[in-house]
């Protein structure tokens, strides 16, 4: 390779070198810039957005949602649980009936004639299906009456206990 070549190859590394340089210095001011606007976001969202948020679902959420539970519990207190323990009265009766006339037992006014000695199938069924009802209802009443503290991030940043 010539002298000249040389010298220019030299020349265009330095130039190269000193144009990274600047790169990673323009890099640098670039993160910088970001970094302030994410926390200029940060500002903007606690102070501006986040009341209107909450204000706007104190105002139209939270009472939409609340009729949906008082309409779900009744439909379900006062319709749902009617109708099916009455369709399930309904077959255990007729699974009974049809237990007792493969038996061989007879009927007295539309009752078996032996006496049970202990709680049918029917019944058994009937509890376990009453007590589901129950703990349903209760679960339901206790998800609409329990509060929801951590449901909103905290305005303050938390600071750490003092030693």
């Amino acid at each position: 390779m010539t002298r000249k070549r040389k010298k220019e190859l030299r020349r265009l590394q330095h130039d190269a070198t000193e144009l990274w340089e600047h790169q990673q210095e323009l890099v640098g001011h670039a993160a910088g810039v970001a970094r302030e606007a994410g926390r200029q976001l940060g500002n903007v969202g606690r102070e501006q957005v986040l009341p209107v948020v909450q204000d706007t679902y104190n105002r139209r959420v939270a009472p939409t949602l609340d009729r949906g539970a008082k309409l779900g519990r009744h439909v379900v207190d006062d319709k749902l649980i009617p109708i099916v323990g009455g369709v399930v009265g309904s077959a255990l009766t007729a699974w009974d009936v049809a237990n007792a006339k493969r038996q061989g037992l007879t009927f007295s006014q539309g009752r078996i004639v032996k006496k049970k000695k202990g709680p049918g199938l029917g019944s058994v069924v009937a509890i376990i299906l009453g007590a589901a009802a129950a703990a349903g209802v209760l679960y339901a009443a206790w998800q609409a009456l329990r509060t929801d503290d951590e449901l909103w991030v905290a305005d303050d940043p938390l600071s750490a206990p003092d030693a």
